[in-house]
């Protein structure tokens, strides 16, 4: 395969949607060498949902893909059951293994809406993280102190408010570092919050006598609420939501993450970009931008004529304040409201659908309810805020 070696490129690849480069001169020297590099990506299926916030670590690997270098994508089967505590102010519990298999199920399938997964690499890492034995396990924490683990700012602040850590995150990052030495990473990227696991890969390829991986990290994504994109929360925006969920959802985001979105979460050009920019700083129409950024968020992860319809939908529903003509249909497996809310997809659990109904955010037949055991009967009209509608059947 060719490798693209042109400086501007390079420049746009290593900058856009970029927090940090570790090691940025050794990797500028590869990507100009004509070498095919390997690029990792690791993700842990917690969710049945790949959101928007996964978006721009893979629209990073899509970058050096068109670049012509493998991307190597790790799945974690297992790191997803231990489970990884770098953004959590608390102790992640252990996930089943049925759990993350059963969110296994579509994740291909989503990641490909932005990557071309034939000409990738997919790696399931319990293909070699549940070979691992006690010796192997102690000599890759033999690269650790444990002064290291507790200075990390989420831990130290765990630590400090008296929150329970228990030696099972302590292992973490020896298996994600440990992946990067499996598939002979030469680049790997992550979050702002993967930092410590990232720089864990190139210890332990050390160890491992391979050359360590240089690092790309991206900045976290806010959702809905403001609070960072997370399926727990409720406040994501996920890659196989409806045209018209995804494009309602955008416009309720807030005004000061348009741009940001634009940036991170597309690949509509810098030019483009940084014209809206200026045109917003000059008091120009903030929703008009996020009708752009709805209309080619859903034409890319659906069609354009999906976009058109989205578009179309959303003035006359929500600017017109018309009911929509045509409601998206449901045949729940248990017609209660609860059960109803979460296979529709307006809640991602049955917690968060008794949460919006408390907080009065869900009607039906145009009334608000607040009864989470109500029975719901054929040709009732669900609505969750202002936005999103469901019809059963």
């Amino acid at each position: 395969m060719n490798i693209n070696t042109d400086q501007k490129k390079i420049d746009e690849v290593l900058s856009r949607g970029v927090e940090e480069v570790i090691e940025r001169e050794s990797l500028e020297k590869k990507l100009k060498s004509g070498k095919q590099l390997r690029i990792k990506l690791g993700i842990d299926p917690t969710s049945p949902h790949v959101h928007i916030g996964r978006s721009v670590p893979l629209f990073k690997l899509k970058d050096f893909q068109e670049l012509g270098h493998k991307i190597v994508l790790i799945i974690g089967d297992f790191t997803g059951v231990i489970g990884d505590t770098s953004d959590k102010d608390s102790e992640r519990p252990m996930l089943s293994e049925n759990t993350v298999k059963e969110n296994l199920k579509n994740y291909i399938e989503q990641v490909k809406k932005i990557i071309d997964i034939e000409k990738c690499e997919v790696h399931y890492n319990s293909k070699w993280l549940a070979k691992l034995d006690y010796h192997e396990i102690g000599r890759q924490a033999d690269a650790f102190s444990l002064n290291e683990f507790i200075s990390r700012e989420n831990i130290k602040k765990r630590l400090d408010t008296g929150k329970r850590i228990s030696l099972r995150e302590l292992l973490y990052p020896l298996m994600q570092g440990y992946d990067s030495v499996a598939i002979r990473a030469d680049v790997e990227i992550g979050g702002t919050d993967q930092r410590f696991n990232l720089l864990a890969g190139r210890e332990l390829q050390r160890q491992y006598n391979q050359e360590p991986q240089d690092i790309i990290t991206n900045p976290l994504i806010e959702g809905l609420d403001g609070r960072k994109m997370s399926s727990s929360w409720g406040n994501s925006i996920n890659l196989f939501d409806s045209a018209n969920e995804m494009f309602g959802k955008i416009m309720s985001l807030k005004d000061e993450f348009i741009i940001k979105y634009f940036i991170l979460t597309t690949r509509v050009s810098m030019s483009d970009i940084e014209k809206y920019q200026k045109e917003l700083s000059g008091g120009n129409n903030p929703k008009d931008y996020k009708m752009k950024l709805a209309f080619e968020m859903v034409r890319f992860y659906h069609s354009l004529d999906d976009a058109e319809k989205a578009n179309e939908y959303f003035i006359n529903t929500f600017s017109k304040k018309e009911t929509p003509e045509v409601i998206p249909e449901i045949k729940p497996s248990n017609y209660d409201i609860i059960t109803v809310m979460v296979e529709s997809g307006f809640s991602p659990s049955k917690s968060e659908a008794r949460r919006l109904i408390e907080h009065k955010g869900v009607k039906v037949n145009e009334v608000i309810i607040d009864d989470f055991k109500k029975v719901l009967k054929k040709d009732d009209i669900i609505q969750k805020g202002k936005r999103f509608f469901v019809k059963v059947i």
